[in-house]
C-alpha cells in the first residue's frame, strides 16, 4: 500500500513538472486559495453548529427547570389540601366511629365540614378532585367527599399506598378514570393526571382510609400538557414503570415517526441511575433529534424534551454552501485575471531562463535585454549585479573554506592539548600512587575531573547530579589548601538529581562561601533542594560569620540590576581584605534569567554571626527541558 501511495505521488509530481510556469502559478494560486478558503469554512462552520446545537440544548434544559418550578410549587399546593383535609378532626372522628355521631352532627358534618372540603378544591382551580375513601364499611357515603374503600382494593397502587405509614405517595397516569363517574367519555377519561395518595391513621397505627387529591397533568405540567405547544419540539414524561406519556395536543414526535419504543430504548442506553440532569442524541429514518432529560425525585419521573436538529443541520449547511460557492466564484474571477498577468510578466522571465542557461554554461560576459522597473525588472538588475560579483563570491568561498580548515586544524590543535594535559595528570597521578602518596593521587584524581567538567561544555544545561560533583571535587581541592576545615553537606532527595540548571551555576556560590565564610573553626556548607509553586528551590548555607541586613539589601539590589559589581559577599567580621570574587553572583543571577525567564534568578538572606544563604529559583525541569510531574 505505501509503494502504491509513493507511485502515485511521483507520477502526479512527473506532471506537474511537464506543465508550464504559468499553468502552475495557476494551480499553486488554486490550492493555496481554494483550500484553505473550504477548510475555514468547514472549520468555522461546524464550530456554528456545535454552538447552536449547545445553545438549543441550553434552551431545553431551561425549559425543563421551568417546568419543574411548575411541578413543585403544583406539588405544595396539592400537599397544603391534604394537610387542610386532614387537619379537619370532624371529619376523621367520622371514618373512625360513625356510630357516634347524631343525626344533626351528619348534618353538620354534610353541611360544614364537606362543603369546606369542596370549597377547597374549587378555589384552587389547578386541583381536579380531592376525595376520601372509608375503610369502615358500615359508615355511610357521601357523595363527592367520603366514599367506600371497597371500591378501590383492586386498584394496583392500593397496596403501596397501605404499606406507606402515611407518607405522601404520587403516582401519574394516562387516564382519568373516577369511581364515582363511571360514564365519562373517552375525551375526560383521555386525559392524563397527577394523584397524591395518603394513607389515613386514627389513632395512630389503626387504618380508617385513603386520601386522594388529583390534579390534570395540563394543570400540573403546562408547559408539557398544556394546550399551547412548541411545534419544533414536545416534553414527554416517563414514569417510574417506564411508561411514556405525552400530551395529545402536540403531534411533533408523530410527524417525525418517534414512537414510545423508540424513545424509551435510546433514553435506556444513556440513562444510568435515578438522579441529575442529561442529554442524548439519536436518529430515526435519517432525522437527527435532541434529548435533555431532568429527573423528577418525587415522582420517581424523568421528563424529557425531544427537539429535531434537521432544521439546525439545514439552515447551517445551506448557509456555508452558500459562502463556499461565492468564495469559489470569487476564486475563478481572480484566477483567470491572475493567468491573464502572469502570461505578460513571464515572457521577460523566458529571457532570464536563457541567460541562467549561460551562466550554467560558464558564460559571465553578457549582459541582460531587460530594463525598467518592476519585480522583473529588479531581478533582471541584481542578476546583472550577480554576474560581476560571481568571480569575487567564487574567490570568497575559496577563502572561506581555507579559514575553515584553518579552523578545524585550530580545534584539532586544542583537543591534542587538552589530551596531553589529561594524559599528564594522569602519569603524575600513577607516580604518586607508585609512591604511596594518596592525598596527592586524590588530589589529582579531583582536579582532572574538574578540568573534563570545565572544558567539556557541549550544552549549558547539566545535570545536578553533575554539578554536585563538580563541587564535591572542588571542596577536596580546597581541603588540602585550608586542612580539611571545610565541611560539604547536601540534602537532596534522589528524585531531584536529574534537575536541569546550568552549568557552572552553583560553583561560584559555594567558592563565595568558601572565599568569605570560612574561620578558623572551619565552615560547613548545607545544600539543599526543594519544590515551591513548580519551581525549583536549591539553596546553598554556611554557618560563616554572616553579612549585615544594610548590606544584603544592597547586595540583593546589584544582583537583581546584574550591573557586574562586586560579586562576592562582604561578610562582616573575620574576613581577610583582598580576597578574590569569583565570575559573581551577578553573573550568575544574569545567566538564569536570560536562560529562564524574570520570574527565576538568585537571592541571598543572612544573620550576621549566624548563617548565609544564597538561595537559586529554577524551573523544575528535566534534563530534555519538559516541565516535570
Amino acid at each position: 500500500m505505501q509503494r502504491y501511495w509513493k507511485q502515485k505521488k511521483e507520477k502526479l509530481t512527473f506532471r506537474l513538472e511537464q506543465l508550464s510556469l504559468q499553468k502552475r502559478l495557476v494551480i499553486a494560486y488554486i490550492m493555496i486559495m481554494l483550500v484553505p478558503s473550504i477548510l475555514i469554512s468547514l472549520y468555522i462552520f461546524r464550530g456554528l453548529t456545535g454552538n447552536t446545537v449547545q445553545e438549543l440544548q441550553k434552551n431545553n434544559e431551561n425549559a425543563l427547570e421551568i417546568e419543574q418550578i411548575n411541578i413543585k410549587n403544583n406539588m405544595e399546593t396539592m400537599t397544603r389540601a391534604a394537610q387542610v383535609t386532614t387537619s379537619d378532626p370532624k371529619v376523621l372522628d367520622y371514618i373512625a366511629q360513625p356510630n357516634s355521631f347524631s343525626v344533626a352532627e351528619l348534618i353538620d358534618l354534610d353541611q360544614l365540614n364537606l362543603k369546606a372540603i369542596l370549597r377547597l378544591q374549587y378555589n384552587n382551580p389547578g386541583i381536579e378532585m380531592i376525595r376520601i375513601f372509608m375503610s369502615n364499611p358500615a359508615t355511610n357515603e357521601m357523595w363527592p367527599v367520603l366514599v367506600h374503600e371497597s371500591r378501590i382494593q383492586n386498584e394496583p397502587w392500593y397496596e403501596t399506598v397501605m404499606a406507606s405509614d402515611e407518607r405522601d405517595v404520587w403516582r401519574l397516569s394516562r387516564l382519568n378514570r373516577d369511581v364515582t363517574q363511571p360514564r365519562l367519555s373517552d375525551e375526560e377519561i383521555s386525559k392524563p393526571k397527577i394523584v397524591l395518595y395518603k394513607e389515613l391513621q386514627r389513632p395512630q397505627g389503626t387504618h380508617v382510609g385513603i386520601l386522594e387529591i388529583d390534579m390534570l397533568l395540563t394543570n400540573f405540567m403546562p408547559n408539557t400538557f398544556g394546550p399551547l405547544q412548541d411545534v419544533q419540539s414536545q416534553m414527554v414524561v416517563l414514569d417510574e414503570y417506564g411508561n411514556l406519556i405525552r400530551s395529545p395536543a402536540n403531534g411533533f414526535l408523530d410527524r417525525y415517526g418517534v414512537e414510545d419504543e423508540i424513545l424509551q430504548k435510546q433514553f435506556s442506553q444513556v440513562k444510568t441511575d435515578n438522579s441529575g440532569k442529561g442529554s442524548f442524541k439519536f436518529n430515526v429514518s435519517g432525522v437527527p433529534f435532541l434529548g435533555v432529560y431532568s429527573f423528577v425525585e418525587p415522582l420517581n419521573a424523568y421528563m424529557i424534551k425531544v427537539a429535531s436538529l434537521k432544521p439546525v443541520y439545514d439552515g447551517i449547511n445551506e448557509t456555508r454552501n452558500r459562502i463556499i460557492m461565492a468564495n469559489v466564484i470569487l476564486l475563478v474571477i481572480l484566477t483567470l485575471a491572475t493567468s491573464f498577468l502572469n502570461s505578460f510578466i513571464l515572457k521577460k522571465l523566458h529571457v532570464l531562463t536563457d541567460s541562467m542557461k549561460k551562466v550554467r554554461q560558464g558564460d559571465f560576459g553578457f549582459d541582460i535585454p531587460i530594463r525598467g522597473g518592476g519585480e522583473v525588472g529588479d531581478l533582471a538588475h541584481h542578476f546583472r549585479k550577480m554576474l560581476r560579483k560571481i568571480n569575487e563570491l567564487i574567490a570568497d568561498a575559496v577563502n572561506k573554506q581555507a579559514a575553515a580548515k584553518e579552523a578545524e586544524l585550530a580545534t584539532l590543535k586544542n583537543q591534542i592539548d587538552s589530551h596531553f594535559l589529561y594524559n599528564t595528570l594522569e602519569n603524575i597521578k600513577m607516580m604518586a600512587e607508585i609512591n604511596d602518596q594518596r592525598e596527592i593521587s586524590n588530589a589529582l584524581t579531583s582536579l582532572g575531573s574538574m578540568m573534563r567538567y570545565n572544558m567539556r561544555w557541549t550544552s549549558e544545561y547539566v545535570r545536578l547530579r553533575d554539578e554536585l560533583n563538580h563541587i564535591e571535587n572542588y571542596i577536596r581541592i580546597a581541603n588540602i589548601r585550608f586542612e580539611d576545615r571545610i565541611k560539604l553537606v547536601t540534602d537532596i532527595p534522589e528524585r531531584f538529581l536529574s534537575q536541569e540548571l546550568l552549568k557552572m551555576s552553583l560553583q561560584p556560590v559555594i567558592e563565595n562561601a568558601v572565599q568569605h565564610g570560612l574561620s578558623d573553626k572551619g565552615l560547613v556548607i548545607v545544600i539543599r533542594a526543594e519544590i515551591a509553586r513548580d519551581a525549583m528551590l536549591i539553596s546553598v548555607t554556611d554557618d560563616g560569620t554572616g553579612i549585615r541586613p544594610d548590606r544584603v539589601q544592597a547586595l540583593n539590589g546589584r544582583i537583581q540590576r546584574s550591573v557586574g559589581a562586586a560579586a562576592g559577599v562582604e561578610r562582616d567580621a573575620g574576613d581577610a581584605p583582598g580576597r578574590g570574587n569569583g565570575i559573581g553572583l551577578p553573573n550568575v543571577h544574569s545567566r538564569i534569567q536570560m536562560h529562564f525567564g524574570k520570574d527565576y534568578g538568585l537571592q541571598v538572606e543572612s544573620e550576621p554571626g549566624s548563617y548565609t544563604r544564597v538561595t537559586l529559583r529554577i524551573p523544575h525541569l528535566i534534563l530534555d527541558g519538559r516541565l516535570a510531574k
